[in-house]
């Protein structure tokens, strides 16, 4: 990947990249297109808006909960066995959702089953195996590009769910994505074997100091909370989206076409965004990517607020959002790497990951109360604006170095 290393180098680490999008593709693009069967489990289970936005709020903060823990035992072990793991608890949280008949099946098969999988095949592992195989200036566009197979799941699994769905029923699309999930098992030979003991090229990080320590560090660090504070309301603002963007739509008098169309377009806008972002990482400071995306996604939803309820509105909107979507998590990544360097990458992403899916925890649960409430949205967009504009402001004070120009242009 720069001067004076070999082919085969060069070819093993895009083969990681290829190999890590392709995972998260999968993982990401059945949880981002959960909100489609929100409306199909209110049929069939009578539980209610709220009480299915519940479960699913548990999922937003298993899946983050689980990252730290699923990074230790990659920390430790490697990730191959964790991607294995993941890739059975999410195959039989799917197809156990089949079966489900009241409130705490479906918190036990979608709040717990199919998020840990999805977690134990998300950033914070992904990121962090790879990450050990790119030299610094690459990491920026690496985190980019796994990023944007993340979106590129959701882009393919929103209209298709939603086809499956309307064509056979949502059952059949459980049961496509439990088959879905088990191909990432295979992929996880790629990143098998135990996780380097040092990193090589990180500035604050020659040596591994263990976890315990590193931990110690992190936590005294204000930097590093900073970026936990920011992504907390990052996670508030996609959970509530993905959760219940299909409900908004409903409630402007749109068809569900126009839900699922808007879903995909977010995540292929998010494709571009995450490449342009990871790429940007390169040349700029990461903390002032994070300040205008979340400033972008706050003017983004005073300005939906404000519009006429219309597909065209909807679909703007969801292009302009998903432009920032989960472009926001590389920069992140990429911070937490240059503060800490990457042996205990997956451990202290992960923990941010936390912070993320505590904050989608709310924006889920919060936003089905709200409708069952006022019957409305509204007062979530309000929130949502608000918690934006805080993100934006609170990346400002984090002490970050300039990236190093000379070494990203040495590794074209």
């Amino acid at each position: 990947m720069t001067r004076g290393t070999n082919g085969s180098d060069a070819v093993r680490a895009w083969g990681f990249m290829v190999v890590a999008a392709t995972i998260l593709m999968i993982t990401m693009g059945a949880r981002q297109s959960m909100g489609l069967f929100v409306a199909p489990l209110d049929a069939a289970t009578g539980l209610g808006v709220a009480g299915i936005s519940f479960a699913m709020a548990i999922g937003q903060f298993v899946w983050g909960a689980s990252q730290p823990v699923f990074g230790m035992v990659a920390d430790r072990w490697g990730p191959g066995r964790v991607i294995v793991v993941g890739a059975v608890l999410m195959a039989v949280g799917s197809g156990l959702t089949t079966f489900v008949q009241g409130q705490w099946s479906l918190v036990l098969a979608v709040g717990l089953l199919i998020a840990a999988g999805a977690g134990a095949g998300s950033f914070s592992i992904l990121y962090g195996a790879t990450a050990q195989h790119l030299p610094p200036a690459r990491r920026g566009f690496a985190n980019g590009f796994i990023n944007a197979g993340g979106s590129f799941g959701q882009f393919v699994f929103a209209p298709l769910n939603r086809t499956v769905i309307e064509s056979f029923s949502w059952m059949h699309a459980m049961w496509m994505m439990a088959g879905a999930a088990l191909l990432t098992a295979p992929l996880a030979y790629w990143m098998r074997g135990a996780p380097k003991a040092t990193t090589s090229g990180d500035a604050r990080a020659p040596d591994d100091p263990g976890l315990r320590a590193q931990l110690r560090v992190a936590a005294r660090d204000r930097s590093y909370w900073c970026l936990h504070a920011g992504f907390l309301t990052c996670g508030f603002h996609i959970a509530f989206l993905v959760t219940h963007l299909p409900g908004e739509v409903h409630l402007c008098g749109l068809s569900t076409g126009v839900a699922s169309t808007s879903l995909a377009i977010i995540g292929l806008a998010n494709i571009a965004g995450s490449l342009g972002i990871g790429h940007l990482g390169n040349y700029y400071r990461m903390k002032w990517l994070l300040f205008w995306m979340y400033a972008t996604r706050a003017v983004a939803v005073l300005i939906y607020l404000a519009a006429t309820k219309t597909p065209a509105t909807l679909y703007a909107f969801s292009a302009v959002l998903g432009a920032t979507w989960l472009a926001t998590v590389p920069p992140t990544a990429g911070i937490t790497a240059k503060l800490f360097g990457t042996r205990y990458l997956a451990t202290l992403f992960g923990l941010t990951l936390l912070s993320h899916q505590i904050g989608a925890f709310f924006g889920a649960w919060l936003g089905g109360i709200a409708v069952a409430e006022t019957g409305s949205y509204v007062w979530m967009w309000w929130a949502d604006a608000a918690l934006a504009l805080a993100a934006a402001l609170v990346n400002l004070p984090i002490r970050e170095a300039a990236p190093q120009r000379a070494e990203a242009l040495a590794a074209t």
